[in-house]
């Protein structure tokens, strides 16, 4: 029998294992790492996107200048669970039924597969902490690894001992004020913490980690020093006018409801110490990412690692006489997205509407995934290529069954379930003062939009309690 030679038979085995590492290289080289950072209640208050003259995000500037910013990035849905579970779904509200926070999205998507869990089948390891998915309802079966537990996603916070702060009553956690507590006291400080360790493990497989932060959400209280950057004698103040929901139809004043949280800030001169709190929140939070973007950069997947910052949707704080999110507005669906990724040019930014429900297919193609044929999003990757590149979609938002909003680069498009709708001009009305749908040339531009509309609106996906309350009143 013949022999093979010992030396031969080594040069062999060593050839062997120079095509293992190069395979298993090339390999790592289409499928990089994700850092997925999301922040709750965040709107355009960021230093790079201008919302506010003084607000402080040193550290999401550095992110900015990393990556791309998209300055017309807008949320499938004005509030919380709505909107991530299109995001980590990729399916529209309007195809889900899961239009509020109550809606049990996984009762609503029962054979969904979110994006982490994807990212799992496609060879990654997916972990995270924070609240990625709405706090009432976690996804264990997403990830391999979760903190403080896949159904707990994130520590809680301390909580001042008399409460409310603001003077407020009767506003549950609608309320703000200074704490008197450490960062490491606060829950997103603790995210970040085991986040920043897990940067520093080694893994042996590409990962999707998940690092979700809490603050600015509701209630406003942090450390003093976040406090103390914004003195209150010189705090500005968002622009807005009087009579601004004269021209509003009145679908659009039901969900502004400025006889609630607007009228009682004005009651308790409430609204400068509010903004101050939000500003003291914002700067807090990118301190929490200025920590996670220095562990990125000790760790060995400084290079090899996409990161992808998204919001979940807006805020209002006093524009319209509204405050929270629950909006088809401006203030309620702009949200903040960045990403970091090979290709892209640092510091660019893309003026092209998006929405956050394209950040899946995105991500598809950027890591080199198998694709999904139910996702609704679309891949914003020619952007990351070229910001320039042709994008003739509108960005769709949707709240509630039937009341939509489509966002191009100059123009927002409302249209209610009742057929009552609004138009603003951004190159001359950035602030949403004149409504203009009822002026006849802009009867054809409508009725172009008109298509990018959902064909499909399904029931809302409500839960039992909500389901026994309608009930009742259809009775009484």
């Amino acid at each position: 029998m013949y022999r093979m030679p010992a030396f031969l038979m080594t040069a062999l085995l060593m050839a062997s294992v120079a095509i293992l590492a190069l395979s298993e290289s090339a390999w790592a080289a289409r499928h990089p790492n994700v850092l997925f950072i999301a922040v709750d209640d965040l709107n355009d208050w960021i230093e790079p996107l201008g919302g506010h003259p003084q607000t402080m995000t040193p550290n999401i500037d550095r992110l900015v200048s990393r990556g791309m910013l998209f300055t017309h990035a807008y949320c499938a849905a004005p509030t919380c669970n709505p909107s991530r579970a299109a995001l980590l779904t990729g399916i529209r509200p309007a195809t889900s039924g899961v239009y509020h926070n109550p809606d049990p999205w996984r009762k609503a998507l029962p054979n969904a597969v979110t994006l982490p869990q994807h990212f799992m089948a496609n060879g990654y390891t997916a972990l995270g902490s924070g609240k990625i998915f709405h706090g009432a309802f976690p996804d264990p079966p997403s990830w391999d690894e979760y903190f403080p537990s896949k159904t707990k996603q994130r520590p809680n916070d301390p909580v001042p001992p008399h409460r409310p702060l603001n003077g407020i009553p009767r506003t549950a956690h609608f309320d703000w004020g200074p704490m008197n507590v450490t960062d490491q006291e606060m829950g997103d400080a603790q995210v970040v913490a085991w986040i920043s360790a897990q940067l520093q493990r080694e893994f042996d497989k590409p990962f999707f980690m998940a690092c979700g932060l809490f603050k600015p959400h509701l209630p406003w209280f942090v450390p003093p020093k976040y406090f103390n950057q914004f003195p209150l004698e010189s705090i500005q103040l968002p622009r807005t006018i009087p009579n601004d929901l004269d021209d509003v139809p009145a679908a659009g004043v039901r969900l502004a409801k400025p006889q609630g949280d607007h009228a009682k800030v004005l009651k308790y001169h409430q609204w400068s110490k509010a903004v101050q709190a939000y500003l003291a929140c914002i700067a807090f939070a990118d301190h929490q990412i200025g920590r996670v973007l220095d562990a990125l950069d000790r760790s060995p997947y400084a290079q090899n690692t996409i990161v992808v910052f998204w919001t979940d949707h807006g805020w209002h704080l006093g524009e319209k006489r509204h405050w929270r999110k629950f909006t088809l507005w401006e203030e309620a669906t702009r949200t903040p997205l960045v990403v970091i990724a090979p290709g892209v040019q640092p510091g660019s930014r893309c003026t092209r509407p998006v929405n956050l429900i394209d950040i899946y297919p995105t991500l598809i193609d950027l890591c080199g995934l198998t694709t999904r044929s139910e996702i609704e999003g679309t891949s914003f990757k020619p952007l990351l290529d070229d910001p320039t590149t042709p994008w003739n979609r509108p960005s769709l938002t949707t709240f509630g069954r039937n009341n939509h909003a489509l966002r191009t680069e100059r123009y927002r498009y409302i249209r209610y379930a009742d057929g009552s709708e609004e138009l603003y001009d951004h190159d001359v009305d950035p602030m949403e003062w004149k409504n203009l749908a009822g002026d006849p040339k802009y009867a054809k531009l409508k009725q172009e939009w008109s298509v990018w509309f959902p064909e499909k609106n399904v029931p809302e996906i409500k839960p039992a309690r909500k389901r026994r309350q309608d009930a009742a009143r259809r009775k009484s």
